[in-house]
């Protein structure tokens, strides 16, 4: 018996973990994570997928179709923050609605996790190189909401908060989860061009572990989400909307580039979840030390506790549908 694939979605181990930790906040449990562990598990994920991206991007090499993907997906994350930050400009100052426009043009690495995952379960093949797009795609929108803020806000900005641009270049390029990220798919890269031995050796860490840690660090993610849930009364029905709205309009946007640059199913799908998924680590951090005048209420609690749930329950198998009906069509 075949069964929906939004069943069969949520039915996986780390949807149900993230579906417990929420549980486990409604109906006030006691459970709780140390707060070390979910920084540990982030760190690790993200470690083990750049590792395995680079090993992938060593053994595709850089064809045709590596490069405009690549270009494609920095080019989606500068203007995804442009089209958001005009949209929320009807309700938000500047501030709030840079914050909020770069969180959506940034991108959610355990979302792309679970698109990976989500194509194993189906058995829909896809590219190691999509990890280099995951990469590239978190700084851009940093940048952009930045220099919104910086060429939008009020004249009469306090001097303290004025930016320099190496600041923000540094901010972007070098915040934690983006340098791990790299430093691990160039490591991965080096290992499979020079050292395969090292690859059998880490396979046990990066590899056989990967699952069991994915599904716990969902399990913290449920409980933060669910946490956050009551904070959106405060955001409004328009902020509510648009949390809901824009990783929709993103992913049909990034259906059609997906079609455009001829990419398979299991391709198409990890370009659209990144071009739909919202950062809820690295911007936040990075809007939260340069733009204090954002309320990070509006930014976190959009992202993480209504875009991220939506996108691992219901959009990945959405956009899953999305792909299957535009890309067989006729070439653009």
């Amino acid at each position: 018996m075949e069964i929906n694939p939004i069943l069969q979605n949520v039915l996986a181990p780390p949807v149900l973990f993230f579906l417990i930790g929420a549980i486990s906040v409604i109906f006030k449990s006691d459970l709780e994570i140390p707060a070390p562990l979910p920084k540990l598990f982030s760190l690790y994920l993200l470690l083990a997928i750049g590792f395995k991206g680079g090993i992938e991007i060593q053994k595709s090499g850089f064809t045709d179709q590596v490069l405009p993907t690549l270009s494609a997906a920095i080019l989606m994350s500068l203007v995804i923050p442009l089209i958001g930050f005009l949209i929320l400009r009807f309700k938000f100052d500047v501030f709030n609605s840079a914050a909020i426009a770069a969180a959506y043009g940034s991108i959610s690495a355990v979302t792309f996790i679970s698109a990976e995952s989500f194509l194993e379960s189906q058995k829909i093949a896809f590219d190691g190189f999509m990890v280099g797009a995951l990469a590239l795609m978190e700084s851009p929108a940093i940048i952009v909401g930045l220099l919104l803020v910086k060429f939008a806000a009020p004249k009469n900005r306090p001097k303290s908060r004025k930016m320099h641009l190496s600041a923000i270049l540094h901010e972007s390029l070098l915040n934690g989860s983006v340098y791990l990220l790299l430093s691990s798919l160039i490591v991965g890269f080096l290992t499979a061009s020079s050292n395969p031995s090292g690859i059998e050796k880490m396979e046990p860490f990066t590899g056989q572990l990967f699952y069991g840690a994915e599904c716990f660090f969902l399990l913290d993610m449920g409980i933060v989400a669910a946490q956050r849930l009551p904070r959106l009364k405060n955001a409004g029905s328009f902020l509510i909307g648009f949390a809901i709205f824009m990783p929709l309009f993103n992913a049909f946007i990034g259906v059609f580039v997906a079609r455009f640059l001829s990419l398979g199913p299991g391709n198409a799908l990890l370009f659209v979840v990144l071009c739909a998924s919202a950062s809820y680590l690295a911007v936040p951090a990075a809007m939260r030390m340069t733009v204090p005048e954002a309320k990070s209420s509006y930014y976190i609690s959009t992202t993480l506790g209504l875009t991220f749930p939506f996108n691992i329950v219901l959009g990945i198998p959405i956009y899953m549908g999305l792909v299957n009906t535009i890309i067989p069509l006729s070439p653009l």
